[in-house]
């Protein structure tokens, strides 16, 4: 097969593989017990902490949070966040959030809007799917608790302007200082697809969370972390122990914790190199497919600069994607129509209507994200097949 789906998910490496599996067996304590096979665990787990603040830049690893990925950590955010600041405000708070996140925000948002009554302002984007900074200046209210804005969408691969984000933010923090308004104003970004190509440093992007989840860069599923600035005040959202400094009750899941470190290890080592090979397949693709296949359109960013090194989507008009993702896998290619989580709606993606898409343009849309498995080989091998496919497909479709 060839995998052609790596914004999904990745398989876990050998070396991550090999890092986990004593802790299944010989170092299998419990890191809260007090005898030595528990101290052994403890230690472990606080080594693992201590490398992943490194990695991030941040200031003390009592920073990082370590969930089961990047959903828990989104729904963490911006739950414990506003929780958090009604208690501050004895009223509700107000959120801003881009139109493009993924569904674990969105959901979110959505959440504590219908339940909590929370006001939530949807950022729109551009056609290239990108935020204007301006918008979120715009948005700030007295009562803004919390702006979450992704890192890089894992449907375009658009990557947003965090930086130029911080900067408004720290400026509204700096307005409200002076005016005796003693509310926190957050800025959490989901940085699940940035993490194996792009700088990672939260003091440099200037948040004050971040979340990431293990899979994307060949760890293990079910864990991730939420890192959270000191001093940023949230409400726990799990209880029922004292684990990960009260912040997040439940045994932690020590081997996959110590899996995600050594995947994030093997990424920030190999993040220069990575990034150029992956940059170099990913424009060979694109210009294959929008020379040879008529009336395709890569969607996103026009600049190269602006997009992840691994994720290239296309729309394809006048026909569905879903049908050209049963025709790929036919000949042994996978790939996707969007979010992994959401590919099996019949709805179109979230983020192309966002961007101004018609529905029916919208129902065309194809995500092809890189890996470092995949090769020049791969790619000439998916042109074999998807020009005839596509062919076939628009024969067959009633729309002319």
């Amino acid at each position: 097969m060839i995998y052609l789906d790596n914004a999904a998910t990745t398989p876990v490496s050998e070396e991550v593989l090999a890092s986990m599996m004593p802790y299944f067996s010989d170092r299998f304590g419990n890191p809260s017990s007090i005898y030595a096979l528990g101290r052994e665990a403890k230690d472990a787990l606080c080594e693992a902490r201590h490398s992943v603040q490194e990695m991030l830049g941040a200031d003390k690893p009592g920073e990082i949070i370590f969930t089961s990925g990047a959903t828990e950590s989104n729904n963490l955010a911006l739950k414990g966040v506003c929780q958090a600041a009604a208690g501050i405000l004895c009223n509700t708070p107000h959120i801003i959030v881009s139109s493009i996140e993924h569904h674990c925000v969105l959901d979110s948002a959505k959440y504590l809007q219908k339940t909590y009554g929370v006001d939530v302002t949807y950022l729109p984007v551009n056609k290239e799917g990108l935020v204007n900074p301006a918008d979120v200046a715009d948005a700030i209210k007295d009562n803004t608790a919390l702006i979450s804005v992704m890192y890089g969408n894992n449907e375009t691969g658009a990557i947003e302007p965090i930086s130029e984000i911080s900067s408004i933010i720290r400026k509204a923090k700096d307005k409200r200082q002076k005016d005796g308004n003693k509310l926190p104003l957050v800025f959490h970004t989901d940085a699940v697809q940035a993490f194996q190509y792009l700088d990672i440093n939260v003091n440099t992007l200037g948040v004050d969370m971040l979340s990431l989840t293990a899979h994307k860069f060949y760890g293990p599923k079910g864990v991730g972390l939420l890192y959270v600035r000191r001093g940023t005040k949230f409400s726990p959202q799990q209880q029922g122990g004292a684990q990960e400094r009260g912040m997040r009750a439940g045994t932690e899941n020590v081997p996959y914790i110590i899996g995600m470190t050594a995947a994030m290890v093997a990424a920030a080592d190999k993040k220069t190199n990575s990034k150029s090979q992956i940059t170099k397949l990913r424009d060979y693709l694109i210009e294959r497919v929008t020379k040879e296949i008529p009336e395709s359109e890569l969607i996103g960013p026009e600049d190269a600069e602006k997009r992840l090194p691994h994720i290239a989507a296309f729309l394809f008009k006048r026909i569905e994607g879903e049908s050209i993702l049963i025709n790929l896998d036919m000949v042994g290619i996978a790939a996707s129509s969007g979010s992994a989580c959401t590919s099996g709606s019949l709805e179109p993606s979230h983020v192309t209507k966002a961007m101004g898409y018609a529905d029916m343009d919208a129902h065309g849309a194809i995500r092809f994200s890189l890996g470092k498995m995949n090769t020049k080989a791969d790619i000439d091998e998916l042109m074999e097949h998807l020009p005839g496919i596509v062919e076939k497909l628009r024969a067959m479709s009633p729309i002319k």
